[in-house]
């Protein structure tokens, strides 16, 4: 296995990964709505955004497995996303990307890397916090203003002794 910079032949794999990862949201939500009718494209939207230097895919068995990215602000910087295909998980990718990219952003002399796994991600709330993110840093609160569909919001963690819904 091994991280390297992002090159233009990796785009398919890069838009299947992405996909996957939007798939992967769909039934933590139950919402086929969530990316839209083409998911795939947007890590077309992503790379844009990002730039092609600031993203990273991981390679294992001669193919593309994982992949992450920095999206920096000055001396602030997000990693966003991390995916690695459910057919390469439980490997250490997710743990060699999240490192690649800390190793760049202490380069770059970012003093604030933060994270935003979506509220119902456990795995993905517990995998950041091994890697040392452990700072409370913003806390999004969403009045849902629709009419919810059964079981579309569950109980969910306290906060300050206010119960949410995730």
């Amino acid at each position: 296995m091994s991280v390297r910079r992002y090159a233009p032949t990796d785009l398919d794999r890069c838009r299947f990964l992405w996909a996957e990862m939007v798939q992967y949201h769909r039934d933590l939500y139950d919402d086929p709505t969530i990316g839209g009718e083409a998911p795939e494209l947007g890590f077309d939207e992503h790379l844009r955004r990002v730039g092609a230097e600031r993203i990273w895919v991981a390679t294992c068995e001669g193919r593309i497995a994982g992949l992450t990215s920095l999206v920096l602000n000055e001396q602030e910087a997000e990693v966003e996303p991390i995916i690695v295909s459910e057919e390469f998980r439980s490997r250490g990718i997710g743990r060699d990307l999240m490192q690649r990219a800390i190793e760049e952003a202490e380069r770059l002399g970012v003093l604030c890397l933060s994270v935003k796994p979506v509220a119902r991600n456990e795995d993905a709330v517990s995998f950041f916090y091994r890697a040392g993110f452990t700072v409370l840093g913003h806390v999004q609160l969403v009045k849902w203003l629709g009419t919810p569909s059964p079981g579309q919001w569950r109980s969910g963690p306290e906060l300050f002794g206010k119960r949410f819904s995730f």
